[in-house]
């Protein structure tokens, strides 16, 4: 496909069908509903099946099922809507059913949410936050190959920007090595085939093959997680070798945080910025890296202050760490506020720097 000019849900739209995505179920949910409207343009055409359905649950449910079966599947929110699903996150987690949730946010209050989950027992969901567009489009490919690599249910955070915003992109399909075969899949006869007959994977196998049992199942999930943990780690740093301030932002603040480091820059101060990727796992040790010769952290996100406990872990008392961010959403209730302005961002900042320079 070549590149062209295209409104953030028609791209990750495009990307869903591009990564073989063919069920997607949702409710509409702004600002959510405009990518819940490109899926069911899209899906259509090329043979798969779009439902908007009567609630996230249902939504999250069919998904599943669909999952099970081995198809490519997604569902998506915003925070709230999710909020509804974590049970049965939390079980596809656990019983290792791939699937992608797309959380198209109205701000960036749901770090905690996607990182720290709300559904039952020890698991993690891999959470990839976007830049922009571009971003999203490969991110969105990405997810899909890495929740059938894990077996598991992954997270793409996006938002209003991300969802609303055109931008020039090219949707190619994208090729990420091979996969494991889905022997695992439901078929829908009673004897199964492979090992499709294993419904609940901890509990039962096929026919005269127990499963493992409860323990030794959590054991192995928690030993994948630790695995993901320490493989599946993204970042983006900028200016941060000589660094004596770091500002570390998430998502779509991202480019507003590089923009004003660029200004002061340019006018003699030693500022970098650090941006973590993927959200879970978070990229502890390159953040410690980056900020190795810093005198201080800034951690900017717009809302009350989530993200800085990871920066904090990341950080381990080597300098002192600042947040700089706030709750800052519009008068719709769907964006970032104003808070959210390079201007706002500048003098926050250089505040930080006055308070350093002052002790």
């Amino acid at each position: 496909m070549a590149t062209a000019l295209m409104q953030g849900s028609d791209a990750v739209a495009e990307a869903c069908v591009a990564a073989g995505c063919r069920f997607f179920a949702g409710y509409p949910m702004l600002p959510f509903t405009d990518l819940l409207e490109s899926m069911s343009r899209r899906l259509p055409e090329v043979g798969g099946t779009c439902i908007n359905v009567e609630s996230e649950i249902e939504g999250v449910n069919m998904v599943l099922g669909a999952a099970a079966a081995g198809a490519r599947a997604a569902t998506g929110s915003c925070g709230q809507g999710i909020a509804l699903m974590q049970e049965a996150i939390a079980e596809a987690a656990l019983n290792e059913v791939p699937f992608v949730v797309f959380n198209m946010a109205r701000g960036q209050q749901d770090y905690f949410q996607c990182t720290r989950g709300g559904g039952w027992g020890d698991y993690r969901t891999i959470t990839l936050a976007p830049k922009d567009v571009g971003e999203a489009v490969e991110h969105t490919q990405l997810l899909f190959h890495l929740a059938d690599q894990y077996r598991a249910p992954v997270i793409l955070y996006g938002d209003y920007l991300v969802a609303h915003t055109y931008m020039s992109v090219d949707v190619s399909p994208r090729q990420y090595g091979p996969l494991p075969p889905k022997d695992w899949a439901l078929d829908g006869s009673r004897g199964g085939t492979g090992k499709s007959r294993q419904i609940w994977t901890w509990a039962m196998g096929k026919a005269n093959d127990p499963g493992p049992g409860p323990d030794a199942h959590w054991r192995r999930l928690a030993e994948k997680f630790d695995s993901i943990a320490g493989q599946e780690m993204r970042h983006e740093s900028y200016l941060a070798d000589d660094a004596e301030y770091l500002v570390v932002s998430f998502g779509t603040a991202g480019p507003f945080v590089d923009y004003v480091v660029d200004e002061l820059r340019a006018e003699g101060m030693r500022i970098g910025s650090f941006r973590p990727i993927s959200l879970w796992p978070f990229p502890e040790r390159a953040l410690a890296a980056a900020a190795s010769a810093a005198r201080k952290v800034l951690v900017y996100e717009v809302n009350a202050g989530q993200m800085i406990d990871d920066v904090r872990l990341s950080i381990a008392g080597r300098c002192p760490v600042q947040f700089i961010g706030g709750v800052s959403i519009d008068g719709s209730g769907m964006r970032q506020g104003d808070l959210l302005e390079v201007g706002s961002i500048r003098q926050r900042v250089l505040a930080a720097v006055r308070q350093e320079d002052e002790r």
